[in-house]
Order: structure tokens, then C-alpha cells, then sequence
């Protein structure tokens, strides 16, 4: 029992000695990362389109960057429109709850449109 003690004493001191603590380099690692992050929220949000749909090749995802705000547009098929969004648009908030919560992880704000 005294192990864990020990092993969690020790990663404080090498915090201590680094000069912070590791919220505060975790916050300047995803700035760094900058629009490269975003991309990824798309390649996410393809890629859970594309598993609801009938056509999977048509889906696309654009990003359109604004000041404070990315907006994720998502085009699919006429006839898959339906299956993106749901009965009673459960889908589509499914999809946007997790692009959410995606997005407050990397410390940005992002918006999901669905383009009919």
C-alpha cells in the first residue's frame, strides 16, 4: 500500500520541478495543436455519418473557420437526410452532444450544420 503513496509523492516533486502543474501544461499542449485538432472533430463526424447512411460516398464534412466559432458542415444524400437526423432529431443531437463534449475537451467551440 505504501507503493502508490510513494509513486504519487514522487510525480508532485517532478511536476514541482518542471515549473507547473500538469493542468496548465495540458491547456498550452492543445493550443499547440491548433486547427489540426479540428480536423479531427470532422474526421469524427464523418466517420459516424458515414455508418448511419446508405450512400457513404456521398457524405462530406467542410469547416468553416470564424473568429471565436468552427462550424462543422455535414452534406449527405437526399435520401439519408432522414437518417442523420432522426426520429424526432434524436440522431443529429446524439451527433452534435458528442461533437460537444469533443470540442470542450480541446478547448474550442464547434457547431455541427447539417446542409440538406
Amino acid at each position: 500500500m505504501s507503493e502508490p503513496v510513494n509513486v504519487g509523492s514522487v510525480k508532485q516533486q517532478s511536476s514541482e520541478k518542471s515549473g507547473g502543474n500538469k493542468p496548465d501544461d495540458m491547456r498550452s499542449g492543445s493550443d499547440q495543436l491548433g486547427d489540426s485538432t479540428l480536423s479531427v472533430l470532422s474526421e469524427m463526424i464523418e466517420l459516424i455519418s458515414k455508418n448511419l447512411v446508405d450512400f457513404p460516398e456521398q457524405v462530406t464534412v467542410n469547416e468553416v473557420h470564424g473568429e471565436n466559432t468552427t462550424v462543422i458542415e455535414l452534406t449527405v444524400a437526399k435520401e439519408d437526410i432522414g437518417k442523420i437526423i432522426g426520429k424526432q432529431g434524436r440522431n443529429a443531437r446524439a451527433i452534435r452532444t458528442i461533437l460537444t463534449g469533443a470540442s470542450a475537451k480541446l478547448r474550442k467551440r464547434t457547431v455541427l450544420e447539417i446542409i440538406e
